[in-house]
């Protein structure tokens, strides 16, 4: 993933956004992460490709927001998104 294909921060829906379906895979990714205990500087740098030690602050905000996205997406999110797969 390019910094091109992410925003810094998910756009704030009650809904899903079309930008969640485009970053589902990265929202799993970051869900995988946390459960392994992999360190947020790793996962940023892995998933996100942006380097914690040039802009940390950025990269940490750009982890942060995405991972309560994809926390948001387990609780709330994937109602939509399975009955969007029934209709």
């Amino acid at each position: 993933m390019g910094q091109a294909d992410f925003l810094d921060e998910p756009p704030h829906s009650e809904n899903l956004t079309e930008y969640d379906r485009a970053h589902f895979a990265t929202y799993l990714r970051l869900l995988d992460a946390e459960a392994d205990a992999a360190h947020w500087a790793e996962a940023v740098r892995i998933i996100f490709g942006l380097d914690p030690d040039v802009q940390p602050e950025r990269a940490q905000h750009v982890h942060q927001t995405h991972l309560d996205r994809a926390h948001w997406m387990t609780e709330n999110g994937y109602r939509d998104l399975l009955r969007s797969a029934y209709h």
